[in-house]
Formats: C-alpha cells, sequence, structure tokens
C-alpha cells in the first residue's frame, strides 16, 4: 500500500503534473486569489482561472445569473480584464502559491487562440485550457465547438505557439460530443475537459419575458451531473488523452462518480458559490473511499465502470 496520500492522488494530465486530481471550473473561482480567504490554495491540484482574452471585455448587458432548481443559468459573457492585465498583475500574485496554474482562454477566431497561447507561454502557466464551448459569446465560444474542423483549427493554432499543456474544454450542445473529442486529440490537445454548460433560459412569467439579458444562458449544477458523467463515460471510449470531469460536483461521492466513468481529475465550478471551501476538502472523502475498498491510488480506479472495467 502506497502510504503518501500525494503520491495516492498525484495525477498527470498530458504532461500536467497535479499533485492531487481537483480543480476549479474556469469562471466560477475567479482568478483563484478571490478565494484565498476561504480555501487554502497550496491544497488544490490546480487553480483554473476565469476565462482570458486577448482585448478586456466587459460581458453581456443585463441580468447575468438566475437561480434554477438545482443549479444556475449564467450569461456573463467572459468578462476579463484581459490577458494582459493577468500577465502583469494577477500572475506573480498565483506564482506565491504551490500549484499549477491553468488559463482557460478564449478568442473570437483560429489566430486569436494562437497568439494567447504564445503570450502565456511563460514562466507560472502550466496549461491553457481552449474554450471552444462558452453558449454566452456572440462570436467564436461554441461555434467553435460545435464543428470538429473548427475545433481542430483553434487547437492546432494554439499548438503552433506554446509547448504548455494544451486541454480542449468541450461543450454538452452537440449531438455528438465524442467527435469533437477526436478531433480534439488529432489535432494536437493533450486532454480534454468536459463539460461546459447546458444551452437553456427562464421565462419571467409575470413580465412575459426572458430573464436573462442574454435571452439564454448556460445551465450548471447538480441539475448537469448525469449528463457530463454520461458524456465522461462516452469519451473515455472515444479517445485516449486524459480527462478533466465536471458538471455538478458538490461533495467527492459526486467526482468518484467521474473518476469510476473515466475522468483522471474533477473540477468543482458552481458549488464553490455555496460552499468555497468545497475545493479544498474533496481530497479527504477521496482517500477515504480508497481505504475503505483498499485501493492504493487513484489512478487505479479511473475508469473502472467502463465496459472491460478499466481503460
Amino acid at each position: 500500500m502506497v502510504k503518501n496520500a500525494e503520491m495516492r492522488l498525484a495525477v498527470d494530465i498530458g504532461g500536467l503534473h497535479m499533485k492531487n486530481p481537483v480543480t476549479t471550473a474556469s469562471g466560477t473561482f475567479g482568478f483563484g486569489v478571490e478565494f484565498e480567504d476561504f480555501v487554502d490554495l497550496n491544497k488544490l491540484g490546480a487553480i483554473t482561472v476565469k476565462g482570458t482574452t486577448l482585448k478586456p471585455r466587459a460581458g453581456n448587458k443585463g441580468q447575468r445569473v438566475v437561480e434554477t432548481p438545482s443549479g444556475i443559468l449564467n450569461c456573463v459573457g467572459l468578462e476579463n480584464p484581459g490577458v494582459e492585465v493577468f500577465l502583469n498583475e494577477t500572475l506573480p500574485k498565483l506564482k506565491k502559491y504551490d500549484t499549477s496554474i491553468i488559463v482557460n482562454i478564449d478568442g473570437d477566431s483560429a489566430e486569436e487562440y494562437g497568439e494567447l497561447a504564445e503570450m502565456l507561454d511563460v514562466d507560472g502557466v502550466a496549461a491553457i485550457e481552449l474554450n471552444i464551448s462558452c453558449p454566452n459569446v456572440k462570436c467564436g465560444g461554441l461555434a467553435f465547438g460545435t464543428d470538429p474542423k473548427q475545433a481542430a483549427e483553434v487547437v492546432k493554432a494554439a499548438r503552433a505557439r506554446t509547448h504548455k499543456t494544451i486541454i480542449t474544454k468541450l461543450s454538452p450542445n452537440v449531438t455528438d460530443i465524442t467527435e469533437i473529442a477526436r478531433a480534439a486529440e488529432d489535432a494536437g490537445s493533450d486532454a480534454v475537459s468536459l463539460i461546459n454548460t447546458l444551452l437553456g433560459m427562464k421565462i419571467d412569467i409575470e413580465r412575459q419575458c426572458p430573464v436573462l439579458g442574454n435571452v439564454t444562458g448556460g445551465l450548471s449544477g447538480p441539475a448537469v451531473r448525469p449528463v457530463a458523467v454520461r458524456m465522461v463515460y462516452q469519451v473515455a471510449q472515444a479517445v485516449k488523452i486524459p480527462i478533466i470531469g465536471m458538471g455538478g460536483i458538490t461533495c467527492w461521492q459526486d467526482a468518484m462518480e467521474f473518476f469510476l466513468a473515466g475522468a483522471s481529475a474533477v473540477a468543482v465550478g458552481t458549488a464553490n458559490f455555496q460552499n468555497p471551501a468545497l475545493t479544498g476538502q474533496l481530497c479527504d472523502g477521496i482517500l477515504g473511499y480508497l481505504d475503505a475498498h483498499h485501493i492504493d491510488k487513484l489512478s487505479d480506479i479511473v475508469g473502472k465502470a467502463l465496459p472491460g472495467g478499466k481503460l
């Protein structure tokens, strides 16, 4: 039995070393430093920061978040100060923490993804997550994530201009998510992460109009977890690269579902708003599960629920 907890939980995500399998879902944890009063950021396997674009972005107008049964709808629209501010002001603050930094990026064209990837090919950035699946922006975003050819173009553009680990974030708003996953893998992505939010909407029955300023938004939270687990299960059988699973994780038991479905790591999203300390608490539960089932290390159970029992 491997005794060291860090050795038991350590994972490799396409060259990205994570001392444990828990990271944050982009857009739900700010740039990490906003949560330092609630979580010991040194305990996280990685911090995945808010979506970052080439130029500052104000986001969408009107109401941008609404609660739904077992989740939330949002149409924030990638509000962020731009990559220059991230590099000059945020990254230096993050470097003091003993954890890997994954930067989620979004562009209006494949060329923009390439330019961002090159700018972020710097010390302190461990990996780049390509957001080709945001449903709340007019240009790029979901359009890239629903077409295998366009998804591949984005990955190739980034791959050509960075040495960092590339993780492609996939959309559930497709007929067959495995097609997009294969396209990303073939184009050079080192890993995939899934799922982003499901497209949804809410209508105010008194005002008789959509609630969100963007009309539609992305649904996240526990309501989407069964969909996310199913898609991880499908993608795990379609690609050889590692998977970061996410979608409605609220406790370590939820995380275990994703590991058994084939994910090597997990990201916590909407639950951060309800329990800001959750990311720091998951590993204890995961270790307890391994002990209870007499399992040496987490990697031994990744994909155990797949046909044949393991990846």
